[in-house]
């Protein structure tokens, strides 16, 4: 154990291994499928594109985002977690937040551990407290499935600022702590997910009686990054490591991007009015430039026409046992070219 580790990420001498499982999961599938992660390699200078909105650009939406400094800030779990998309049951009322700036999801709920710590060394000048997400019982309530399974923390805006236009060029950041090694749930695949919630319209046929009809309906879709472990105590690894993974290419495919090293990262995406989504990340706390652009795509070959909000993924093998990768985030935020 190395030293100097904040308290809330110390293993205590119970917590052991456990076997290797790989993960990964399909996020355009409303259902957890395959645990196999596929991966396309495409070198991040190749992904080059015109017209781009460097992720905190223009005017901060101060009715949305968070610092976590308010000293009455408080999670209200509310009862147990919402498990839609396992067995269609939300329990409501969900979950939320003391200042109403995040809300638990009702399709797959909440972390177990949602809980403002003090920032991390190396944080954001003037920074005292952000905040801990980590979980356990993801999944549907006291049924482990012993698979991989996720809980979502939503920020609430569309409910505070309406759904945004991709033609007043949204985006959003967020600083990420991510511990040592050591300190992360001993399994090989995905531990955790910066997202964006985007939407646009798509043309289905339906079936009638007799006739069928055209529909335009509206399509919700989930870009963002996952951080992907690669264990020691698996064989086909020699030393534990961290990837960053862009999801997702025009395929809907995830792009091997960054190896990811421990402490403070800086991650933002932007949605520009041609409908693309735009991936930027950088190491440390300092504001994103254009020089840390990584990938931009139509994911899923979708268009985006509306930006919607942000939220994070914590992925662990549901046995009842294994906690999730602890990580702590700070600042998060959502701004508008106009």
């Amino acid at each position: 154990m190395r030293e100097g580790l904040p308290e809330c990420f110390r293993r205590t001498s119970s917590e052991k291994r456990i076997p290797v499982r790989e993960g990964a999961r399909d996020m355009k599938s409303p259902q957890l499928l395959s645990l196999t992660c596929f991966v396309i390699a495409i070198p991040v200078f190749f992904a080059h594109a015109d017209g781009q909105v460097v992720p905190g650009t223009g005017i901060r939406q101060t009715n949305v985002g968070d610092n976590f400094e308010d000293v009455n800030w408080k999670w209200h779990p509310n009862g147990e977690k919402a498990s839609r998309e396992q067995d269609e049951l939300e329990r409501r009322p969900l979950g939320g937040s003391s200042n109403g700036r995040w809300f638990e999801s009702p399709k797959r709920g909440q972390p177990d551990v949602i809980e403002r710590v003090p920032t991390p060394e190396g944080g954001i000048p003037g920074s005292n407290f952000a905040l801990k997400l980590q979980t356990l019982n993801s999944g549907v309530p006291h049924r482990p499935s012993r698979q991989m399974e996720q809980d979502d923390f939503v920020m609430a805006c569309s409910s505070r600022i309406g759904q945004t236009s991709v033609a007043r060029s949204p985006s959003c950041t967020c600083r990420i702590w991510l511990p040592p090694f050591q300190n992360w749930e001993n399994r090989s695949g995905s531990h955790f997910g910066y997202r964006i919630d985007t939407k646009t319209t798509v043309t289905e046929k339906k079936k009638g009686f007799i006739f069928s009809r055209t529909v335009r309906e509206e399509e919700s879709y989930w870009p963002g990054f996952f951080f992907e472990f690669h264990s020691e105590t698996d064989p086909r690894y020699e030393t534990d490591e961290a990837i960053l993974l862009i999801r997702g290419n025009n395929t809907g495919h995830e792009v091997k991007s960054l190896n990811l090293t421990t402490g403070w990262w800086t991650f933002g995406m932007s949605v520009t009015p041609d409908g693309r989504v735009h991936y930027y990340a950088r190491q440390g706390v300092e504001d994103l430039r254009a020089a840390d652009h990584l990938y931009s795509a139509y994911p899923y070959g979708y268009t985006a026409e509306i930006f919607a909000t942000q939220f994070f993924n914590n992925v662990n093998q549901y046995d009842g046992q294994s906690w999730s990768t602890p990580f702590i985030i700070d600042d998060p935020a959502v701004f508008t070219l106009h």
